[in-house]
């Protein structure tokens, strides 16, 4: 099998549009939430949101390119974009060896609203030539292969919030089973709008607490729900000898990757974790993660009930309790909110920040920890530490579960 190398990095989040910015505020503990401003939320019962702000649109786009794509597919454009300059891979590999994995949890909402409004009131003719382009949830993918002439393998993955772990982790096998030298892979979301808000407080998902700072606290007792994010993150993997024979910067090597599912509900996981830890000890079999390797987990760690719960019962179960309470572990989403189908590649951007820098960033607002969770999620400030190896949790609804593993590259 190849070995398969992560080298460029690309971003777009609510507390920095750039990695260095976005690493820097994870370090600060940087809160991104704050009150909603993309619609009126007066009458909603939740207020608040991880919403990018100043989004550097004309640095990316044409005002005659804005109208043709959702805001999901301007993020991506835009983390892609971040990512390809870092890595320096254009010109330097086969069109036909270059792929995208780039998908989206929820696609265009706001369009098909738009689109929907329309239809009911003008009628179908008002209904927009653009909208099925601008809806459909594979189309940042398809962007992007546009953009960059990418003419491998292509394979936009939904798995709502497991979606940008899976991406990358598919993207690794594709590359690792020979079927492309590059692929540009992550996730992308931007779903901040009356109905997802409607939707995901009904079906008792997010927090009602509107308060910034006691809203997204994941393992703390008080948590009732996440907070919706946006954003995109997108990674430049590339097969280890390409990557070498052309100088590129490599930031880690993907070492693991595993996904299963829960099969037993539409939106909790199993109280028993069973997928999840069938999942991580796949994942860890295929690294040869070691016993005596310092280790770092980015937690899916959403902030409600079942989920932090039943995530730490499967970090607990696979690597022993003893062992389980010396790993570090953070949930980022206390900072940027959940980011749905961006959320697994901006926490594996995390990841491998602290392989790079030594340091890993805090849970915020950890202020009263829940006894059922009970491992160390560096409360509050991040902390140094040189990991051998760091892991990036992500758990979906449907039951999706995904876990990629990093190691620095030897």
């Amino acid at each position: 099998m190849k070995r398969v190398v992560v080298t460029g990095l690309g971003a777009i989040t609510p507390i920095g549009n750039d990695v260095e910015s976005l690493w820097a505020s994870l370090i600060k503990g940087v809160n991104g939430i704050g009150p909603i401003t993309k619609f009126d939320a007066t009458d909603f019962k939740v207020k608040i949101a991880a919403e990018v702000k100043n989004f550097p649109t004309e640095k990316y786009f044409d005002k005659s390119d804005v109208r043709k794509l959702e805001l999901f597919a301007q993020y991506a454009l835009a983390a892609a974009a971040e990512a390809i300059e870092d890595s320096g891979i254009i010109g330097k590999v086969d069109p036909h060896r270059f792929g995208v994995y780039v998908g989206s949890g929820i696609g265009g909402m706001p369009s098909f609203m738009e689109a929907t409004l329309k239809l009911n009131g003008p009628g179908p003719s008002r209904v927009s030539a653009l909208l099925i382009t601008l809806m459909i949830s594979n189309i940042a993918g398809g962007h992007i292969a546009i953009k960059y002439n990418a003419k491998g393998p292509n394979l936009p993955i939904v798995t709502a919030c497991a979606t940008g772990t899976h991406s990358i982790g598919e993207a690794f096998l594709a590359i690792q089973a020979g079927r492309a030298d590059a692929i540009i892979a992550g996730g992308t979301d931007a779903t901040i709008n009356g109905l997802a808000i409607a939707g995901f407080t009904n079906c008792m998902a997010l927090s009602a607490a509107n308060d910034i700072n006691a809203s997204s606290i994941p393992f703390d007792k008080r948590r009732e729900g996440f907070v919706m994010g946006e954003g995109s993150g997108v990674l430049i993997l590339e097969e280890y000898e390409h990557a070498k024979s052309r100088g590129a910067k490599i930031y880690a090597e993907i070492v693991g990757y595993a996904n299963t599912c829960d099969a037993y509900h539409v939106t909790a996981p199993s109280p028993e974790a069973e997928g999840c830890i069938k999942m991580l000890q796949l994942a860890i079999d295929m690294s040869k993660l070691k016993d005596t390797e310092k280790i770092y987990i980015n937690a899916h760690g959403t902030g409600t009930q079942l989920n932090d719960k039943a995530e730490t019962l499967a970090i607990k179960t696979v690597f022993g309790e003893t062992k389980a309470k010396t790993i570090p572990i953070s949930s980022t989403k206390s900072m940027t909110g959940h980011l749905l189908g961006a959320a697994g590649a901006v926490e594996a951007i995390a990841a491998i920040k602290v392989l790079n820098k030594n340091i890993v960033p805090p849970t915020i607002n950890l202020n009263e920890p829940d006894p059922e969770c009970d491992l160390d999620y560096v409360p509050h400030k991040a902390r140094k530490y040189e990991a051998d190896a760091t892991i990036s949790l992500s758990l979906g609804f449907g039951g999706h579960n995904a876990v990629l593993i990093f190691r620095r590259t030897k």
